[in-house]
């Protein structure tokens, strides 16, 4: 498993996007939250071998290994609140 993205996870998001007053707040929250929550993502070279691996683990999905277009990719949940995503080459 590798780090394909990573993300700056918060404690309290409502703070991060109320206006500071500080100009370079601006270009930090717009580039962090342009396309919505921020996750994690870890390129693996089996979607299906390595859910098989975590589920051995109990690691929790919420998403089972799907084919979006030439990806498959897989959810689970960190039990901290954070989605993490699972993404391989579609065969």
């Amino acid at each position: 498993m590798r780090i394909n993205i990573t993300s700056v996870f918060v404690d309290d998001q409502s703070k991060l996007l109320e206006p500071s007053g500080h100009p370079a707040t601006a270009p930090f929250k717009d580039a962090l939250f342009a396309d919505g929550i921020p996750f994690t993502q870890f390129a693996v070279d089996s979607v299906a071998a390595e859910y098989d691996r975590l589920i051995g683990l109990g690691v929790r999905f919420t998403q089972q290994p799907t084919e979006m277009g030439p990806v498959i990719t897989a959810v689970f949940d960190d039990t901290g609140g954070n989605l993490i995503q699972i993404i391989a080459p579609a065969s």
